[in-house]
This record gives C-alpha cells, structure tokens and sequence, in this order.
C-alpha cells in the first residue's frame, strides 16, 4: 500500500510551490517601454547642490572615489522596487540599509535621488533622496494611517474626471485640486467620455463655477481624434470656449515639464495616455455596469515620455483620496472663501449657522459665490472630521 505524504512540519516545498520574491516578478528593464530620456527630465539647482553635497559625504565616509554615486530619477515602482535613470543608462536599484536604520525618505516616482553604482554590479543602491520640489500625497489608512507619497517633483496634476455618471462630484474634482496646490503643483481639469454626457453645457458651467475660471479645463473623449465622430462634441466644446482634444491636453505639458493623471478607477486615465502616445501602451479595463464605477488596470507607478510634450506619471486609480491637514491647499483653491471666514467670531465656526460668520456676510454681499461656498464648506468639513479621527501620537 502506497504511503500518505505527510503533512507535518517536514513536509518539503517544491519548486513549483515556493512563493516568488519581489524580485522575480517585476519587469525586465530591457522590456520596459516609453521611458523618457535623462537630457528630457528637469533637475532643479536646488536639487543638483544636494547632490553635490551627499555624495562628497558619502565617498568620504565610505572611502571611495565620489564617481561611484550618480544622480538619478526614479521612473517606475514596481512592487517597490525602483528602477533609476541616470546620464549613463537605467537600472534597478535597492534601498541603502542606512535608509531603514535612519528612518530616511523612501523614493517615490519622480524623486531624484543620490544612487551608488560600482563598476562589478547591474544594480545600483539607493543612498539618498533629495529635496522634493513638490510631493503629491495623500492620507492612506483610518485611524492609524500613513501620508503616501504618490509622485514627486511633479509640476502640474491633470485631474481626470469622467463624465456621464449618476451625478456630477463638484467635491471630488475640487479636492484633487486642493491636494495638488498644497503639494506645491498646479492642476488643470481633463474631463473624460465627454460623449456620456446628458448635458454637456450644464456639467462644464457647474464645474467652472466650482473651480473657478482660471483652471485649464479640456474636453475629450475615447477616439478624440476621429473628427466626423465627435465632430458635434468638438463644436459644443469651442461654443463653450473650452479646448478639444488629445492636442489640448498636450499643450498642459509643454517638454521639459512633468505632469501626473489622478482620478478614480474608470476615469479614462489609460486611454487619454495611449491616445497622447499614439499607440495602445497601457492596459484599458471595463467600468461595471451597476455602479460606472471602473476597475485597476494600471498596478505600476511610472514616468510616461510623451511625443512632442513632456513626461506623464501614469498612476493607479484611487478609491479613496481623503483630506487630511491640506488647510493651506483648501486656501489657495478658494482664497475669497479662506479670506472671508478670517473675519468669522469664533475660530471653530463652521460657516453654516454661527452669529458673526464671515463666510455668511460675504455670500450676503455678493462677494462669495454659493457655488465655491458649498464646497469650501463640505471639504472643511470632512478635513476637520478626519483630524478628530486621527490618533493622537499622528502628526501631520
């Protein structure tokens, strides 16, 4: 009779059984496509002086020649593996031990970093990060969570928003914009599928009173470059004065600049990007059917070179993208709003009923719209929610 494997603690696994390592499944570099060219990517002086600096200390304490540490910028995440760009070639890299030890900043896409690369090895190590120009985060987590670091030294947040769903987020565009200004970059409005649209004259006026008339909004649409498809949606778009097209959305990243897409899963992120590319690059998934809602189809972070423009950070789709200590990106976004509850009584009022309101006053005189008001008031709102929230050994 044949024997019954044993299942104790000396059972063996086999190759097949054995779980891959992170190492294992992220891509070859040699497979990696559109990646942007280093003379392409813009180092500020700021960050070429830290550098200079960190990798004359390191050479010195570790007793090398100073050529061994390169200037880089990560282009890609995979599973938190970087892979670096630097003048010479791309490769990819480890954290430095040191990193951990000293509970360093961990390089996101778009971070220059100081990497060390010795002549008998294909991969570098990450030593350090260097100063950030911009830091686009976001709170991830409840109670006990973490700020996650989503794209560094970006200039410009185009906030994907697909139209055409159950009802028009004001809020949500708005609070991409809130997050965008206080991380230090400015951001212009993409809207989607603009042919879902039940009325698109209507969802552009909401959208312009909510963010105002100096946001860059464009139109565009899957196919935006088939004219007699969209030649309808192309003429509602210049009626209401607002740019059409892949073009459009080219002209916001002029080259040399660095850009990121942000919006939710289904927002058409993935398709707007293989139209600026010209080719089908990334993967385009399906949105369910009950909710509009759409599904991960990017799962990398990573730097986009595109055709006659500059560089896009191509990002997962958000869930959840929470408000948590951006009261100075809350002010740049709604400055007359912000200026007008300094005048309020009391320092907690929550501009809906309290006597002595400013935010009230200045919506009685006109100067306020109720518009920008609401949704000054709803993202004040939940930013003093999520504070109250936090733990207490939290600090933002």
């Amino acid at each position: 009779m044949a024997k019954r494997a044993s299942k104790g603690r000396g059972t063996r696994r086999t190759g097949a059984q054995r779980p891959r390592s992170a190492q294992e499944v992220v891509p070859q570099l040699e497979g990696l496509e559109e990646l942007p060219a280093f003379a392409d990517l813009t180092c500020s002086e700021r960050q070429r002086e830290a550098f200079a600096r960190v990798s004359a200390e390191l050479a010195a304490a570790e007793g090398v020649d100073v050529s061994e540490y390169q200037l880089g910028c990560v282009v890609r995440l995979d599973r938190g593996y970087p892979a670096i760009l630097t003048a010479q070639r791309v490769l990819r890299a480890e954290h430095a031990q040191t990193m951990a030890k000293e509970a360093l900043q961990r390089p996101a896409v778009g971070d220059w970093v100081c990497v060390r690369v010795t002549a008998d090895h294909d991969t570098g190590r990450v030593e350090r990060v260097l100063p950030r120009e911009s830091d686009i985060a976001r709170w991830r987590g409840s109670a006990r969570g973490e700020r996650q670091t989503l794209a560094a030294n970006v200039d410009l947040v185009l906030v994907a928003y697909a139209l055409g769903g159950r009802f028009l987020d004001l809020s949500r565009v708005a609070r991409s914009r809130v997050i965008a200004l206080d991380c230090g970059a400015d951001a212009a409005l993409v809207l989607t599928k603009a042919d879902r649209s039940t009325d698109l004259a209507a969802d552009v006026t909401a959208l312009r009173a909510v963010l105002g008339t100096d946001v860059p909004v464009v139109l565009c649409a899957a196919g935006m470059d088939d004219d007699e498809a969209h030649e309808g949606l192309r003429a509602q778009a210049e009626g209401l004065g607002v740019p059409w097209g892949v073009e459009a959305v080219r002209a916001l990243v002029p080259a040399g600049s660095c850009a990121m897409v942000l919006g939710e899963s289904g927002a058409g992120k993935s398709t707007l990007l293989n139209a600026l590319l010209g080719h089908e690059l990334l993967q385009v998934g399906d949105v369910r059917a009950k909710d509009d809602a759409g599904r991960h189809t990017t799962v990398a972070r990573r730097m986009v070179a595109i055709p006659g423009a500059g560089t896009i950070v191509d990002e997962p789709g958000l869930r959840t993208l929470p408000l948590v200590g951006h009261e100075r990106g809350l002010a740049l976004a709604f400055p007359e709003v912000a200026a007008a509850a300094r005048g309020c009584r009391f320092r907690d009022c929550t501009h809906e009923h309290e006597p002595g309101c400013g935010v009230a006053a200045a919506l009685q005189a006109g100067e306020v719209t109720p518009e920008r008001a609401n949704v000054y008031r709803a993202l004040a709102a939940e930013m003093r929610r999520n504070v109250r929230e936090l733990d207490p050994d939290i600090v933002l």
